[in-house]
């Protein structure tokens, strides 16, 4: 099933890439495992899956425990700063970083590990009371505050659009994180580089490509039949 799904996903994403005239293999697919476990995952990396996302620490450990460094790790979910300890040890890019009080214990753990962390900042886009993130209009002041601290490597931005049927009314969203990406790639700081847009799940991954995205996290599509 897990194979099956993947190749089905992989084929709507070139079909999307295509449309927009982008290239496929320049695009990331996360999937998110939050709702399996490491059999599945095991599945989905014999069929070529190459980057893991996941929400909770605990489960993380559990799963990296029998995966280890087959893959990347890609923490989707909102971070604690009493969890950083254990989120640096696991993840290759953390995306979900929307205060300074957490990118400066993600570069205080770091250093401890003599690795710089790569991060995403995390946009709160939408204005949903539930959704974490940072606004979009104090994002860059965020960065620039962020690109002084010496282990933490600003990567790009994360968003996520309120959940909905319809994939287009995730567009406005999706834009205005694109447009964002731009006004900061615009401005010199150190430790910072928008290369990657995180933005895109099951329900809207297509429009979130044709926005920009370069980074999907998808979990449903993939392992649920």
């Amino acid at each position: 099933m897990v194979q099956d799904n993947l190749k089905k996903v992989r084929e709507r994403i070139l079909k999307a890439a295509e449309k927009v005239g982008r290239n496929d293999r320049d695009i990331i697919l996360v999937c998110v495992t939050k709702a399996v476990g490491v059999p599945q995952i095991e599945e989905a990396i014999s069929a070529g899956a190459t980057d893991i996302g996941e929400s909770y620490i605990q489960a993380a450990e559990i799963k990296y425990a029998g995966i280890g460094h087959r893959a990347k790790w890609h923490l989707v979910g909102h971070l604690q700063t009493n969890k950083v300890k254990e989120a640096v040890k696991i993840f290759d890019l953390i995306h979900s970083v929307d205060s300074f009080k957490l990118a400066e214990e993600i570069s205080k753990r770091s250093a401890a590990l003599k690795a710089p962390k790569k991060v995403l900042i995390e946009v709160k886009t939408s204005e949903e009371a539930t959704k974490f993130g940072v606004l979009p209009e104090h994002t860059l002041q965020l960065i620039e505050k962020i690109s002084e601290l010496k282990s933490i490597r600003v990567c790009g931005l994360m968003t996520m659009a309120p959940f909905t049927n319809d994939p287009e009314t995730s567009r406005p969203y999706f834009h205005r994180l694109r447009k964002l990406a731009s006004l900061i790639s615009a401005k010199t700081m150190r430790n910072v580089k928008m290369e990657y847009l995180s933005m895109g799940m099951t329900q809207d991954f297509e429009v979130a490509i044709e926005e920009g995205a370069n980074i999907l996290r998808i979990g449903h599509a993939i392992f649920e039949a």
